[in-house]
């Protein structure tokens, strides 16, 4: 994708989905050892069902209990991804030494 020689386009349809477009086969091939049939397969699973998915979710959640519910979703979901980056970032820790760390930079 850094290199502009991947890119989305949106097919309208009934209803519309996202597709994959440009030159993807031997360098996709070496970075992540699958065939573009896979990469294909792949791109339709997570982008159109798996992503797709989540916000029809998320706009039944909003049409029942309203929108105010998005700030505090966006504010958990950063606070787990900085959780998941600490991990990568010091190793495999035990819970109690991330809050033992969390607390003492909160001092």
């Amino acid at each position: 994708m850094e290199s502009k020689d991947l890119w989305v386009e949106l097919r309208p349809d009934r209803p519309s989905y996202m597709m994959l477009k440009g030159t993807y086969g031997e360098k996709i091939h070496q970075a992540y050892g699958t065939t573009r049939q896979g990469v294909r397969w792949r791109f339709g699973r997570i982008y159109n069902d798996i992503y797709v998915s989540a916000f029809e979710t998320i706009l039944f959640i909003e049409k029942t209990f309203g929108t105010q519910l998005r700030d505090h979703a966006i504010r958990i979901s950063q606070e787990r991804h900085a959780l998941r980056q600490e991990i990568v970032n010091n190793g495999l820790n035990s819970a109690d030494l991330i809050d033992s760390r969390r607390q003492d930079r909160n001092r």
